[in-house]
């Protein structure tokens, strides 16, 4: 689904679901105006056509008890090879401190977001991928955040 096959009523839905993705069908119908029937066939449109990926709950990492260290990561591989790409993604998707991962351009070739227990952990996981060839890993740059100023809570629409 393009963004211009969305309509105002679309977009509200998308708006609103972001903010609040527990949100009952009646109270959303609700607040659009719209039938609950009809606002829920929209809904499930919006699911099926992959613009609404899934429903997830928003935690306050610094309330989760324990020290929990954020940081930035700046990773440069060895070689642009697509080969090379692959590996170091399949292996950044499967670590669960990876929170996030992009690919990107200029200095670096990802930047990700790290949550690791303390600096012992952020070293040991990092050392692991320096220490492995088949990573092609060539330098890490860190950056610990020291504070979240606005946390991600969702997309403008258009």
């Amino acid at each position: 689904m393009a963004t211009r096959e969305l309509d105002r009523l679309d977009r509200r839905i998308l708006e609103i679901l972001q903010h609040d993705g527990r949100i009952t069908n009646q109270e959303l119908s609700e607040r659009i105006a719209l039938s609950p029937r009809a606002c829920l066939d929209r809904v499930r449109r919006l699911e099926r056509s992959g613009l609404i990926s899934g429903y997830m709950a928003l935690i306050e990492p610094r309330r989760l008890g324990g020290t929990l260290l954020t940081i930035i990561v700046e990773v440069t591989l060895k070689d642009q090879s697509q080969a090379t790409h692959a590996r170091f993604e399949h292996r950044m998707r499967n670590a669960d401190e990876v929170v996030e991962c992009f690919l990107v351009s200029g200095q670096c070739d990802y930047v990700l977001r790290l949550a690791c227990r303390d600096l012992d952990h952020y070293r040991e996981l990092t050392n692991a991928w320096t220490d492995d060839p088949t990573l092609g890993v060539e330098k890490i740059t860190s950056k610990p955040e020291l504070q979240t100023i606005k946390p991600f809570r969702g997309y403008p629409l258009p």
